[in-house]
């Protein structure tokens, strides 16, 4: 595979990534009431596991960078929260009286997915290369 397939599949491996995430973390998260909304325990679940495994699938298949991997599919957690307090402030002004404290914490909860998901992404290369020196 030259250079330019390779640039090529990673885009397509980060973009198919980052959706699968924006809206594995976003279609739940945006059914529950605000008023019952408590982060991070109501980003907890599947959502969440499809990032990570979104961004080891980026890492591992597409071949991305891993910063970039980090990066971009972390993005999809605070995005996700950052579209309801978008849509639901622009219904009430007040409704989202704390939502850069809602940001910080989405923020670091996917971090920390696609961080571990991009770790678990380079073990199958690491695997190989210690593999080929063998």
């Amino acid at each position: 595979m030259d250079k330019t397939a390779g640039k090529k599949a990673a885009k397509y491996w980060l973009a198919a990534a980052f959706a699968i995430g924006f809206l594995a973390v976003g279609l739940p998260y945006w059914q529950i009431p605000y008023a019952k909304v408590s982060l991070p325990n109501t980003l907890y679940g599947s959502g969440l596991l499809m990032v990570g495994i979104g961004a080891a699938a980026a890492r591992a298949f597409g071949k991305a960078r891993f910063l970039m991997v980090f990066f971009i599919v972390g993005a999809t957690v605070p995005l996700a929260v950052l579209a309801r307090v978008a849509v639901e402030t622009n219904k009430d002004p007040t409704s989202h009286n704390l939502w850069p404290f809602e940001f910080i914490i989405a923020t670091a909860v996917g971090a920390l997915c696609s961080f571990t998901g991009a770790l678990l992404g380079n073990l199958p290369a690491l695997f190989a290369k210690h593999k080929d020196e063998a």
